[in-house]
């Protein structure tokens, strides 16, 4: 049995979105980096959906290759197609919004990676794991890269796949118009039609919009141009026509009324470029599933409307929960970005491909804590610095590069081991309130509209804790609920996880109705953070309620780990115990249990380097056994 459902061939780049919108693209200032390329936006696309895609791709031995490499795998696409290119470098492009009809564009490509791909870079094996294999018309233009995709479709009809062309014609990229027309999408060229003419009998599917069915039928009316095609192939012809959706020809091509179509969708024109792709991803759905043409057109032209209502490429494309969602509900607005309900959904099923990993179960080491170091003997901020990456060498000693670990660390004593942490695999949380407060204060680093958080890396959990309690007089809740909210806010504009940690047992009594009703409060609030970090619950019935109202807002939450209080490792093994038993409970995140003896023994002189790593190693390895039996004990409630 064939495991992918389609593989992609040809080009990968890193897209440079401009990020002012409505002016020149001389005049942009700052940009968002994204994954991009025809068929490496497709796989992604493809992905969201459900289906198992691949590409075959080249991309450079260096830091933005590697980006593409690991932004692919966080998408769920096989990247054993993706060759590094020790000789060349990634194909860059920059991209602008200038309005409506007006997308400036480079392509920075020349001798880039992708265009290097070779017919030695067409593995068998993974073709005939395909049940569909894609191809994307730039890489017919050059011999090299066009013998690569005749041998991949070569194998892909001799063990039984089905083909597809998505023209993609963009003229600069064959030759035929100058760096600064990457917007252009249309120049007649002779060559170019005969070299597409000869090679669309070898596919079943043949996609494009009129301009390019323009330079593959060698005629610029479109009725002449599909007739003209359907003369050399039998495959199925797809014509985008923009704003009037899209027509399907199985047959003669003989008006528009001959073909088959599917409903659209009204929506504001945001952003043209991706849309395409994004077009490709739910046709091919359909496609693949069988699907009568006009419901994979509805497929289509509702992602295709995504792309063009939101900022970047892949990053607009839906998932299936979230395809599905827009199906059955249509739209409420045009403009899908501020769409609250829409976005709320598209970032929380989207997640994987922010963040990678699979954070299912989290034994979180938090070492995060100021205060309680600052007031220890022999403390000085030079030391707590050092400290704090010893924390990090136990945590690591322990992750061994493995999954589902992780850290809470600062960015004011704990800076070094903060960075240092980077790129090791591990979870990583950053506290953003100052110390202790009540009502809640923000680190000031943070500024007044927490801008800070722009200097973020990506990977980095914003994390707050509020000390709370229902029973908070109505002035002071709305206080701490307002600055929570402006965190959160921002935390999603700058594409972060929010972390929120709610504290009632150090305000007032607590019972098993009071963190739930905490959490409930927050939400009606318009807060819904990605994670929930809780105290140790000692009810089942606590953790019913509390697990209850988290779901029934939103049940897309990434979960909750469990906090520790500095307590004893006897009474957290019985707060696991109860936790273990819910599925949303993913693990525990505690620091004082593991770290508070080695600490005070370390900064006093008392030990040394290698014992206090040694300790909070120990300790870590030990909660972490508990946890993992408790979870293989629990009862599965909730």
């Amino acid at each position: 049995m064939k495991t992918l459902d389609v593989i992609t061939i040809g080009r990968s780049s890193v897209d440079l979105y401009g990020q002012q919108v409505g002016g020149r693209l001389e005049d942009m200032g700052s940009f968002a980096k994204y994954i991009g390329g025809s068929p490496t936006n497709i796989a992604c696309g493809t992905a969201r959906l459900g289906l198992r895609s691949a590409v075959i791709t080249r991309v450079g031995d260096e830091h933005m290759g590697r980006f593409i490499r690991e932004q692919l795998i966080r998408e769920g696409v096989d990247v054993r197609g993706v060759a590094t290119d020790p000789e060349r470098l990634t194909a860059l492009v920059i991209l602008g919004i200038r309005d409506q009809d007006s997308f400036p564009l480079i392509f920075y490509r020349e001798n880039c990676a992708d265009m290097a791909l070779s017919p030695d870079d067409i593995d068998e094996g993974l073709i005939a794991d395909a049940r569909c294999v894609l191809a994307t018309g730039t890489h017919l233009s050059h011999p090299r890269t066009e013998a690569a995709v005749m041998r991949a479709l070569d194998l892909a009809r001799a063990h039984g796949a089905r083909t597809a062309l998505d023209i993609d014609y963009r003229p600069n990229l064959w030759g035929v118009a100058g760096h600064g027309a990457g917007e252009s999408r249309f120049v007649e060229s002779a060559t170019v039609t005969a070299r597409l003419q000869a090679t669309l009998p070898l596919f079943d599917l043949i996609v494009g919009t009129e301009e390019e069915f323009h330079i593959a039928g060698g005629a610029t009316d479109t009725l002449a141009a599909l007739r003209a095609v359907r003369a050399i192939t039998d495959a199925t012809l797809v014509c985008k026509r923009g704003a009037e959706g899209a027509v399907v020809f199985e047959g003669p091509v003989e008006g528009w009324e001959s073909g088959q179509q599917g409903p659209g969708f009204p929506i504001e024109v945001f952003n043209v470029l991706g849309a395409g792709d994004g077009f490709f991803s739910g046709l091919l759905k359909g496609w693949l599933e069988d699907a009568p043409w006009p419901r994979a057109l509805e497929y289509a032209n509702a992602c295709g409307a995504f792309a063009v209502s939101r900022h970047g490429c892949t990053p607009a494309y839906p998932s299936l929960e979230e395809l599905r969602f827009f199906l059955d509900r249509g739209v409420t607005r045009p403009d899908l970005r501020n769409d609250a309900a829409l976005e709320h959904i598209h970032w929380s099923t989207n997640r994987q491909g922010r963040m990678g990993g699979d954070w299912s179960t989290m034994r979180v080491f938090a070492f995060d804590h100021r205060a309680q170091l600052e007031a220890m003997e022999g403390y000085t901020p030079e030391k707590g610095g050092a400290f704090k990456r010893l924390c990090l060498e136990a945590a690591l000693r322990v992750q061994e590069g493995q999954g589902g670990y992780g850290i809470l660390c600062d960015d004011r004593i704990g800076r070094g081991a903060l960075h240092a942490a980077s790129g090791t695999g591990l979870w990583i949380g950053r506290p953003a309130e100052w110390p202790g407060s009540r009502p809640l204060v923000l680190e000031p680093q943070l500024g007044p509209d927490c801008g800070g958080l722009a200097e973020w890396p990506r990977e980095q959990v914003v994390k707050v804790l509020c000390f709370c309690h229902p029973d908070d007089a109505p002035d002071l809740r709305a206080r701490q609920e307002a600055e929570v909210a402006r965190l959160y806010t921002a935390a999603r504009r700058n594409g972060l996880d929010f972390l929120l940690e709610v504290i009632p047992s150090k305000v007032g009594p607590v019972d098993d109705d009071t963190t739930a009703t905490l959490i409930r409060q927050f939400y009606a609030a318009g807060i819904r953070p990605d994670w929930w970090k809780l105290e140790p619950l000692t009810t089942a019935a606590a953790w019913t309620k509390a697990v209850a109202a988290i779901e029934d807002h939103d049940r897309h939450t990434r979960g909750i780990v469990v906090l520790g209080l500095d307590a004893p490792e006897e009474a957290l093994a019985d707060s696991f115990a109860v936790a273990a038993g819910f599925p949303l409970v993913r693990g525990f995140a505690v620091g004082r249990t593991i770290f508070g003896a080695a600490a005070r023994d370390w900064f006093a002189g008392r030990i040394g380097d290698g014992d206090a790593v040694a300790a909070m190693e120990a300790r870590y390895r030990r909660l972490c056994a508990i946890w993992d039996k408790a979870r293989k004990g629990g009862s599965g409630n909730g």
